[in-house]
Protein backbone atom coordinates (compact mmCIF):
# COMPACT_ATOMS: atom_id res chain seq x y z
CA UNK A 1 0.00 0.00 0.00
CA UNK A 2 1.30 3.65 -0.83
CA UNK A 3 -0.85 6.37 0.72
CA UNK A 4 -1.09 9.39 -1.74
CA UNK A 5 -4.58 10.43 -0.54
CA UNK A 6 -6.16 10.55 2.64
CA UNK A 7 -10.20 10.66 3.99
CA UNK A 8 -10.54 11.77 7.40
CA UNK A 9 -13.91 11.61 9.54
CA UNK A 10 -13.89 14.52 12.06
CA UNK A 11 -16.27 13.19 15.17
CA UNK A 12 -13.28 10.81 17.17
CA UNK A 13 -11.01 10.71 14.42
CA UNK A 14 -9.46 14.52 13.86
CA UNK A 15 -11.51 16.26 17.00
CA UNK A 16 -12.18 14.44 20.27
CA UNK A 17 -16.21 15.56 20.32
CA UNK A 18 -18.17 12.37 20.55
CA UNK A 19 -19.03 13.54 23.79
CA UNK A 20 -21.55 16.17 23.07
CA UNK A 21 -23.17 14.05 21.04
CA UNK A 22 -23.33 11.37 23.69
CA UNK A 23 -24.82 14.35 26.45
CA UNK A 24 -26.69 16.59 24.18
CA UNK A 25 -30.44 15.21 24.34
CA UNK A 26 -30.57 15.34 27.79
CA UNK A 27 -28.82 18.84 27.68
CA UNK A 28 -30.71 20.47 25.27
CA UNK A 29 -34.01 19.05 27.65
CA UNK A 30 -32.74 20.41 31.17
CA UNK A 31 -31.83 23.84 29.21
CA UNK A 32 -35.77 24.06 28.41
CA UNK A 33 -36.62 23.20 32.26
CA UNK A 34 -37.38 19.38 31.49
CA UNK A 35 -35.97 16.25 33.46
CA UNK A 36 -34.33 13.91 31.02
CA UNK A 37 -35.53 10.31 32.02
CA UNK A 38 -33.04 7.04 32.39
CA UNK A 39 -31.20 6.52 28.86
CA UNK A 40 -32.59 8.97 26.84
CA UNK A 41 -29.17 9.27 24.54
CA UNK A 42 -29.22 6.04 23.68
CA UNK A 43 -33.25 6.27 22.67
CA UNK A 44 -31.80 9.25 20.25
CA UNK A 45 -28.69 7.44 19.14
CA UNK A 46 -30.61 5.99 15.68
CA UNK A 47 -32.88 9.04 15.75
CA UNK A 48 -32.54 12.00 13.05
CA UNK A 49 -32.58 15.60 14.53
CA UNK A 50 -36.71 15.75 13.21
CA UNK A 51 -37.52 12.49 15.20
CA UNK A 52 -35.48 13.47 18.33
CA UNK A 53 -37.48 16.86 18.45
CA UNK A 54 -40.96 14.73 18.11
CA UNK A 55 -39.75 12.37 20.69
CA UNK A 56 -39.59 15.68 22.79
CA UNK A 57 -43.14 16.80 21.86
CA UNK A 58 -44.79 13.54 22.04
CA UNK A 59 -43.00 12.01 25.52
CA UNK A 60 -42.32 15.27 27.40
CA UNK A 61 -44.90 17.37 25.80
CA UNK A 62 -42.82 20.08 25.20
CA UNK A 63 -44.78 22.55 23.87
CA UNK A 64 -41.92 24.58 21.41
CA UNK A 65 -42.49 23.72 17.75
CA UNK A 66 -40.33 21.25 15.96
CA UNK A 67 -38.44 23.90 14.43
CA UNK A 68 -37.80 25.33 18.02
CA UNK A 69 -36.55 22.06 19.25
CA UNK A 70 -34.00 21.79 16.44
CA UNK A 71 -32.82 25.63 16.37
CA UNK A 72 -32.00 24.91 20.04
CA UNK A 73 -29.93 21.99 19.70
CA UNK A 74 -28.36 23.31 16.93
CA UNK A 75 -27.39 26.33 18.73
CA UNK A 76 -25.76 24.45 21.81
CA UNK A 77 -23.69 22.45 19.30
CA UNK A 78 -22.46 25.28 17.32
CA UNK A 79 -21.66 26.56 20.63
CA UNK A 80 -19.45 23.39 21.31
CA UNK A 81 -17.95 23.38 17.75
CA UNK A 82 -16.94 27.09 17.39
CA UNK A 83 -15.57 27.32 21.21
CA UNK A 84 -14.53 23.97 22.45
CA UNK A 85 -14.15 20.89 20.41
CA UNK A 86 -10.45 19.95 20.82
CA UNK A 87 -8.13 18.05 18.37
CA UNK A 88 -7.40 14.69 19.39
CA UNK A 89 -4.24 14.55 20.66
CA UNK A 90 -1.46 14.02 17.63
CA UNK A 91 -3.60 15.47 14.27
CA UNK A 92 -1.46 18.65 14.33
CA UNK A 93 1.54 16.50 13.39
CA UNK A 94 0.02 13.72 11.60
CA UNK A 95 -1.66 16.09 9.32
CA UNK A 96 1.93 17.89 8.90
CA UNK A 97 3.08 14.84 7.83
CA UNK A 98 0.71 13.93 5.29
CA UNK A 99 1.12 17.58 3.90
CA UNK A 100 5.15 17.17 3.73
CA UNK A 101 4.64 14.13 1.75
CA UNK A 102 2.16 15.69 -0.49
CA UNK A 103 -0.65 13.32 0.40
CA UNK A 104 -3.80 15.12 -0.67
CA UNK A 105 -6.79 14.99 1.69
CA UNK A 106 -10.36 15.79 2.32
CA UNK A 107 -12.80 15.16 5.37
CA UNK A 108 -15.75 12.96 5.12
CA UNK A 109 -18.14 13.44 7.82
CA UNK A 110 -22.21 12.52 9.48
CA UNK A 111 -21.11 16.25 11.01
CA UNK A 112 -22.74 19.59 9.74
CA UNK A 113 -20.48 21.85 7.35
CA UNK A 114 -21.14 24.83 9.39
CA UNK A 115 -19.82 22.61 12.57
CA UNK A 116 -17.09 21.31 10.60
CA UNK A 117 -15.63 24.44 9.43
CA UNK A 118 -15.98 26.21 12.49
CA UNK A 119 -14.06 23.95 14.88
CA UNK A 120 -11.46 23.03 12.32
CA UNK A 121 -10.63 26.66 11.33
CA UNK A 122 -10.79 27.52 15.26
CA UNK A 123 -8.19 24.53 15.22
CA UNK A 124 -6.37 26.39 12.48
CA UNK A 125 -6.00 23.13 9.97
CA UNK A 126 -9.27 23.59 7.92
CA UNK A 127 -6.47 24.41 5.44
CA UNK A 128 -5.50 20.64 5.39
CA UNK A 129 -8.46 19.52 2.99
CA UNK A 130 -8.80 20.27 -0.29
CA UNK A 131 -13.09 18.96 0.32
CA UNK A 132 -15.35 18.76 2.90
CA UNK A 133 -18.23 16.09 2.04
CA UNK A 134 -20.87 15.74 4.72
CA UNK A 135 -23.95 12.62 4.77
CA UNK A 136 -26.32 15.49 4.23
CA UNK A 137 -24.93 16.72 1.35
CA UNK A 138 -24.26 13.52 -0.22
CA UNK A 139 -27.70 12.46 0.59
CA UNK A 140 -26.47 9.00 1.79
CA UNK A 141 -24.74 7.77 5.95
CA UNK A 142 -21.64 5.76 6.00
CA UNK A 143 -23.54 2.45 5.89
CA UNK A 144 -23.30 3.21 2.52
CA UNK A 145 -19.89 4.28 -0.11
CA UNK A 146 -21.25 6.83 -1.30
CA UNK A 147 -19.45 9.25 0.65
CA UNK A 148 -15.86 7.72 0.69
CA UNK A 149 -16.65 7.68 -3.56
CA UNK A 150 -17.46 11.43 -3.80
CA UNK A 151 -14.93 12.06 -1.63
CA UNK A 152 -12.22 10.09 -3.52
CA UNK A 153 -13.66 11.22 -7.17
CA UNK A 154 -12.43 14.77 -5.55
CA UNK A 155 -8.94 13.80 -4.72
CA UNK A 156 -8.35 12.21 -8.08
CA UNK A 157 -6.07 9.44 -6.74
CA UNK A 158 -6.57 6.08 -6.62
CA UNK A 159 -8.84 4.13 -4.37
CA UNK A 160 -6.15 1.29 -3.54
CA UNK A 161 -4.18 4.33 -2.65
CA UNK A 162 -6.45 6.39 -0.72
CA UNK A 163 -6.42 5.85 2.66
CA UNK A 164 -9.94 6.17 4.96
CA UNK A 165 -9.17 7.78 8.71
CA UNK A 166 -12.14 6.74 10.66
CA UNK A 167 -12.84 5.54 14.37
CA UNK A 168 -16.43 3.85 14.18
CA UNK A 169 -16.91 0.55 12.88
CA UNK A 170 -20.45 0.58 10.96
CA UNK A 171 -17.66 3.18 8.76
CA UNK A 172 -14.77 1.05 8.28
CA UNK A 173 -16.51 -1.92 7.31
CA UNK A 174 -18.36 0.10 4.81
CA UNK A 175 -15.13 1.81 3.46
CA UNK A 176 -13.59 -1.64 3.60
CA UNK A 177 -15.95 -3.45 1.73
CA UNK A 178 -15.93 -0.37 -0.82
CA UNK A 179 -12.36 -1.01 -1.06
CA UNK A 180 -10.64 1.13 0.90
CA UNK A 181 -7.73 0.97 2.86
CA UNK A 182 -8.25 1.96 6.49
CA UNK A 183 -6.55 3.59 9.30
CA UNK A 184 -8.81 2.87 12.02
CA UNK A 185 -8.75 5.46 14.91
CA UNK A 186 -8.95 4.40 18.90
CA UNK A 187 -11.89 6.35 20.41
CA UNK A 188 -13.55 5.32 23.69
CA UNK A 189 -16.98 5.82 22.14
CA UNK A 190 -16.95 2.44 19.67
CA UNK A 191 -17.08 -0.24 21.73
CA UNK A 192 -16.11 -2.84 19.57
CA UNK A 193 -12.49 -2.37 19.34
CA UNK A 194 -11.73 -5.64 18.38
CA UNK A 195 -13.56 -6.06 15.14
CA UNK A 196 -12.70 -2.30 14.50
CA UNK A 197 -8.41 -3.79 15.16
CA UNK A 198 -9.33 -6.83 12.82
CA UNK A 199 -10.69 -4.71 9.74
CA UNK A 200 -8.25 -1.86 9.97
CA UNK A 201 -4.67 -1.93 7.47
CA UNK A 202 -3.64 0.29 10.11
CA UNK A 203 -4.71 0.48 13.91
CA UNK A 204 -4.13 3.76 15.43
CA UNK A 205 -3.82 3.82 19.24
CA UNK A 206 -3.28 7.29 19.33
CA UNK A 207 -2.83 9.96 16.78
CA UNK A 208 0.82 10.07 17.76
CA UNK A 209 1.91 6.78 16.47
CA UNK A 210 3.26 8.44 12.65
CA UNK A 211 6.10 5.53 12.46
CA UNK A 212 2.56 3.27 11.65
CA UNK A 213 2.22 5.00 8.56
CA UNK A 214 5.68 6.63 7.60
CA UNK A 215 6.28 3.01 5.75
CA UNK A 216 3.12 3.60 3.46
CA UNK A 217 4.15 7.36 2.63
CA UNK A 218 6.08 8.28 -0.42
CA UNK A 219 9.76 8.75 -0.33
Amino acid sequence: MRIRGAIFDVDGTLLDSMSIWDTIGESYLRSIGYEPRENLNEVFKNMSLHQAACYYQNEYGVTLSTDEIMSGVNAMLEQFYRYEAPLKPGIKELLALLWQKNVKMCIATATDRYLVEAALGRCGVLSCFDGIFTCNEVGHGKDEPHIFEAALRSLGTKMTETIVFDDALYAIRTAKGAGFPVAAVYDSHEGAQDEVHALADVYLDDLTQLNKLRKFLPA
